[in-house]
């Protein structure tokens, strides 16, 4: 019997899958490699709100992993309701607008799936 969490892991797999096998046909493999690497320990010094702003600004690798990300938000179910249709800026708005418990409910989930996305990514992308 496949519970809800295996359900939820298994999702996150995929999808990260998906983006990172995206990420391989890309000039910036390297990069976006790397940063999968940083985004992480980024979101846990600097917060959500502060990384999701900065990836947007920077472009490029930063802002195709913040693409993953958002795509990942607006599938999972748990946050496609609150965040349906936000991008950019959009979900900088949202994150700083939300309730504390939804903050840190989205902060754990970005965690999560950016785990599959730095594994992922890691393992198919050859430098």
């Amino acid at each position: 019997m496949v519970t809800q969490r295996q359900l939820l892991e298994q999702g996150r797999a995929k999808h990260a899958f998906d983006a990172a096998s995206e990420a391989v046909k890309r000039p910036d493999k390297s990069d976006y490699k790397s940063y999968t690497k940083k985004v992480p320990m980024l979101i846990k010094t600097n917060g959500l709100g502060a990384t999701v702003a900065f990836m947007n600004s920077k472009g490029k690798a930063y802002k195709t992993i913040l693409d993953n990300l958002e795509s990942w938000l607006n599938t999972d179910p748990k946050f496609s309701a609150i965040y349906k249709g936000i991008v950019g800026e959009g979900l900088v708005q949202k994150i700083m607008n939300c309730e504390t418990t939804n903050y840190r409910a989205l902060t754990t989930e970005a965690l999560a799936y950016l785990g599959w996305l730095k594994r992922f990514a890691d393992g198919l992308i050859k430098e």
